[in-house]
């Protein structure tokens, strides 16, 4: 665990980072201390690249201190740019006519040298002394990481200066306002649900320079759909069309400029539109596993439930609750009954889907018969199953406490239970359910009414002296 006093000063470093002004210059240069006149001019660094042994008198500490900064040059009517501000120094020495300081992007391995000349005369009289160097005349990119090297001139092996750099990005305040790069632009967009089209024009970005469009999926990157469309900076028309194949919460519209490490914008407008993505419920027989798997991340809890008829409410099955932020939920040996749902629950509320209600899976059913005192009851199914059976009292809509016994039944089979009648009533149920699978949905026939022995009707059949309700969303048959 982190302590509370580092987690405060890496905010504050953050912070700073992000907030640090840039210093301002109208122009770049090469300055030297000590009044010693000093010029450059750019190298290719081949000349200088490989090494000589040192004089004995010359000490591998001559070049000392190495510091990098940033700067940003402006210049009225120009846009702003940002330059490496590199600071060394140098003990002077009889041996030494100059530096070498080069840059090479780690991004694109592209090199820039420049090579510093002393005027001998005064530096032969300061021989020993120490001499500050600066210059800032490297132009660099945003976000750029730079590999800065120092080295005398000859080029003395291990006398060298060497330091790595991260040039700020967009998320600093100051270069985000001034950098062009940073300018990603403004989105505005018009949905064609039925061409499933998306319009995207881009406004406010850097005039004559090519822009990229895109869609894409956001999880931890914003994954395409698709190909970028590009927008010419020298093309009146600052719009373009993008197809699409579903709107989902993470489908979004991205856009930068055709420049190296340019700022990126994302616009996110369907992040509501969470209902496509309880869509994707697969069934497979073989194994009997429901299955579901998001489009897009998200945080949700799914339950398997038992959808209800009187009020529509889906009552979650009891140790099927899964919490999902991003990869797929099973649900192993599962009951293919209609009223056998999934209920999908984020912060916006829930949704149930019921992939077995429309018929084309087999579903089981139970049907009871009261004779005298006792009542049969039986299933039917078009598949081998085994199932369990009890009376029990219905204390509240989704509850009902056994008052009896439990009873094992196969399909074709029946099974017979002893009713007193005390046990008739609008409360008592029979509840049946399947015990051959790990989810299934308990089915109740309640609102028992009794008949006792001599009861008949006309036909002089014995009383069927038993109605009943079921409880169901869906009919079964």
């Amino acid at each position: 665990m982190i302590s509370i006093h580092v987690q405060i000063l890496l905010i504050i470093l953050f912070w700073n980072s992000d907030c640090q002004i840039i210093p301002r210059i109208e122009e770049c240069g090469l300055s030297c201390s000590q009044g010693i006149h000093c010029k450059s001019k750019p190298s290719s660094g081949l000349f200088n690249s490989f090494c000589h042994d040192a004089p004995a008198s010359l000490s591998s500490m001559v070049l000392k201190s190495m510091k990098i900064s940033t700067v940003m040059k402006c210049v009225q009517g120009s846009p702003c740019s940002l330059h490496l501000n590199i600071k060394g120094t140098l003990s002077l020495d009889e041996n030494i006519r100059g530096l070498e300081i080069c840059s090479l992007s780690l991004d694109t391995q592209q090199s820039q040298c420049t090579n510093v000349r002393f005027a001998r005369k005064k530096s032969k009289m300061l021989n020993g002394k120490k001499v500050q160097v600066q210059f800032n005349c490297i132009e660099v990119n945003v976000a750029q990481h730079i590999y800065v090297t120092m080295k005398t001139v000859p080029n003395y092996c291990e006398v060298k200066l060497s330091q790595e750099y991260y040039v700020e990005d967009c998320r600093n305040s100051d270069v985000g306002k001034y950098i062009p790069a940073c300018s990603a632009g403004k989105f505005d967009y018009n949905v064609d649900r039925a061409r499933k089209i998306i319009s995207v024009n881009v406004s406010n970005f850097l005039r004559d320079q090519d822009y990229y469009v895109r869609l894409c999926h956001k999880w931890f990157t914003c994954e395409d759909v698709g190909a970028f469309a590009v927008i010419k900076g020298k093309e009146s028309l600052k719009s373009v069309s993008l197809k699409y194949s579903q709107l989902l919460p993470c489908l979004c519209i991205e856009g930068w400029l055709a420049v190296p490490d340019a700022r990126r914008i994302q616009l996110c407008p369907f992040e509501n539109d969470t209902k496509a993505l309880w869509d994707n419920i697969v069934y497979n027989p073989v194994t009997q596993t429901l299955a579901w798997e998001p489009a897009c991340p998200v945080l949700v809890t799914v339950n398997l439930c038992r959808l209800m008829k009187s009020n529509d409410h889906c009552e979650d099955i009891q140790n099927s609750s899964k919490n999902s932020p991003e990869k797929q939920v099973k649900y192993s040996r599962v009951d293919t009954h209609p009223r056998l749902c999934m209920k999908f629950t984020t912060k916006q509320g829930s949704w149930v889907e019921c992939p077995f209600a429309h018929g084309e899976f087999p579903a089981w059913k139970m049907r009871t018969a009261a004779v005298a005192e006792q009542i049969q009851v039986f299933f039917t199914s078009q598949t081998k199953a085994q199932f369990s059976v009890l009376v029990c009292n219905r204390t509240q809509l989704a509850s009902c406490e056994s008052v009896g016994m439990h009873h094992s039944v196969s399909v074709g089979d029946s099974v017979s239970i002893t009713m007193s009648q005390e046990m008739c009533g609008s409360t008592i149920c029979i509840q049946g359910w399947r015990t051959d699978v790990d989810y299934s949905v308990p089915l109740q026939i309640c609102d028992i009414h009794c008949g006792f022995r001599g009861q008949t009707y006309g036909d002089g059949n014995p009383a069927k002296a038993m109605t009943h309700r079921m409880k169901s969303a869906h009919s079964l048959h």
